[in-house]
């Protein structure tokens, strides 16, 4: 632009030159003010942090500075202030809206033990909650790191308009030279000097290097408003080329807070001695369904040599007994293979307890499908997407799960390296995401094509571990997500189109002295900012509303 700027005035088309310098002016305007406008998602997230905090100490009450706050304070929340950063509420009840971080929009209600992310609000109650973030490193600020990072990362279709921009630039600064020594070749160099010049401007890459750009940023900045983290411009284009999602089911598909619904004791035991026994075992698990054993168990005595046999269950030793606790493909429920196929058939998962390699007795586990999960796979399912679950639990379990989904093809008692090797077959068939918890799934979600851990807000190493990660567990957002991601893909394409059509149109147009420097100008920048305008569509976010049903309750 500036050669064709400086060319046109000694050729003495001041005018030309003039209107080449302003309209290219205004569009590097434009295109400045299109970045701002696609990071400001970025920017309001940040502002959600409150700028003062209320902190209990042994002296009162102190009001002190946000960003002082350090992991462990015990801070105050009142009626309609914001949550300075993350925490466990300690006492006080309240409901909190974190609709801005999670993208679920109905509050959540809280109470002791529950958690609270910083730059939630608080409701009527008043809320003293321990932190367990400093203010300057919580959930929000690493999902603006987070997606900072993203711009950097650049897709397939950024790489090729990179590959077309690298080398058109010399190609074309060589083919005006040679288009100007042409003119003084043939004796009339005014003419092919001025159109070496229209040349110039009409080839040159401006549109292509802001078609992709701006797309990505509006985008990726548009979806974590609504709790859609996005690693990279490439996770986000392959995010909207996915036609396979595969779930895994416990804390994903179910609320992840399963209970105690059955318990059947072998002859001569008692449902109490089995819950006991279980509890003693499971008492150093981390596991789900082991908080449910705990919760529903009278009494837990001490269990000694616990080793823990992933995807199978634990052993140990209890009042000098040995016990082995888990699933019934790893221990033979013997006389209880009837109840455990009930429990099975009513959608539980079973756990077998085992005495000196005697049965004791069954316990029947349930946790509960998400209320949204029907309507998240019927969208799935409406936009042409094919759905499967991957889990560990047994089959006739995971059907009945899958059946009240709306899922059709499952795959049970998969251990990780099974669900691992699932998806890579998958892969290779189609892009494939799969949606899990970011850490137990963690070979699965890095063997697809897209893997997104749900739930992941205040969990560094859960986010980190997949491509996109859910901020929430409304599972509406995933078709929501994936529509959003289809969409800016689109707009992508359209836009590099758009730029080397208008180059392949208008280079022979300077070629030929058809258009002059004034026209290819004009034409060149209205392009660049139909460009820039249709990126920003990307981010418009379509998000079907939640119904009043659809509600969050807490502990």
């Amino acid at each position: 632009m500036t050669i064709a700027a400086t060319g046109a005035v000694l050729l003495g088309h001041v005018g030309e030159a003039a209107a080449l310098a302003f309209l290219f002016s205004l569009a590097e305007t434009l295109e400045d003010r299109a970045m701002n406008r696609a990071e400001q998602g970025l920017r309001a997230l940040l502002s959600l942090i409150p700028e003062t905090a209320r902190v209990s100490r042994a002296s009162g009450e102190h009001v002190i500075q946000a960003a002082q706050v350090h992991k462990l304070d015990l801070l105050i929340a009142g009626a309609g202030e914001r949550i300075a950063t993350d925490g466990v509420v300690v006492t006080g009840r309240s409901w909190v809206d974190s609709s801005v971080i999670t993208g679920e929009s109905i509050p959540i209600e809280v109470g002791p033990g529950d958690q609270v992310l910083a730059g939630s609000v608080n409701g009527s109650g008043t809320l003293t909650f321990e932190a367990t973030a400093d203010g300057r490193d919580n959930s929000l600020t690493t999902i603006v790191h987070l997606v900072e990072q993203a711009h950097a990362a650049k897709g397939e279709r950024a790489r090729l308009a990179d590959r077309i921009a690298r080398p058109l630039v010399p190609a074309v600064l060589i083919a005006a030279a040679l288009i100007a020594v042409f003119g003084f070749v043939i004796g009339d160099p005014d003419t092919w000097v001025e159109r070496a010049l229209v040349v110039l401007v009409a080839v040159s890459p401006c549109a292509l290097a802001i078609a992709v750009p701006v797309t990505v940023v509006s985008a990726i900045g548009s979806a974590s408003k609504f709790g859609v983290i996005i690693k990279s411009g490439a996770a986000f284009e392959q995010l909207g080329t996915i036609d396979t999602v595969a779930f895994d089911k416990t804390g994903t598909l179910t609320r992840n807070r399963p209970r105690v619904v059955a318990t059947h004791a072998a002859l001569g035991r008692t449902e109490g001695e089995v819950l006991k026994l279980a509890a003693a075992l499971e008492a150093t698990s981390s596991h789900p369904l082991a908080t449910a054993i705990l919760a529903a168990a009278s009494e837990c005595p001490d269990a000694d040599d616990v080793q823990e046999h992933p995807g199978h269950g634990l052993t140990g030793t209890v009042e000098g007994q040995h016990i082995r606790v888990g699933s019934p493909r790893w221990i033979d429920p013997q006389s209880l293979s009837d109840q455990v196929e009930a429990m099975a058939a009513e959608g539980m998962s079973s756990i077998v307890v085992e005495i000196e390699a005697q049965v004791a007795g069954v316990i029947g586990i349930r946790d509960e499908l998400r209320p949204e999960a029907a309507e998240a796979i019927a969208s799935l399912h409406a936009q042409g997407i094919t759905t499967v679950m991957l889990t560990g639990d047994n089959t006739l379990t995971a059907r009945a799960i899958a059946a009240k989904a709306g899922i059709k093809t499952v795959y049970a008692e998969q251990l990780p390296s099974d669900k691992a090797n699932y998806v890579r077959q998958a892969v290779e068939q189609g892009p494939t995401a799969m949606i899990g918890d970011g850490i137990n799934d963690a070979p699965a979600l890095a063997s697809s094509t897209v893997g997104i851990a749900m739930g992941a807000t205040g969990s560094a190493a859960a986010v980190e571990s997949a491509d996109v990660a859910f901020t929430g567990h409304d599972l509406r957002l995933i078709p929501d997500a994936l529509a959003h991601a289809r969409r800016g893909r689109a707009i992508m394409t359209a836009n590099i189109a758009l730029a080397l059509a208008i180059i392949a149109v208008l280079f022979p147009l300077a070629l030929f002295g058809v258009l002059g420097l004034a026209a290819v100008v004009l034409v060149h920048e209205v392009t660049e900012v139909v460009v820039i305008g249709n990126g920003l569509r990307a981010s418009r976010v379509g998000r079907r509303p939640i119904p009043v049903h659809a509600r969050h309750v807490g502990r």
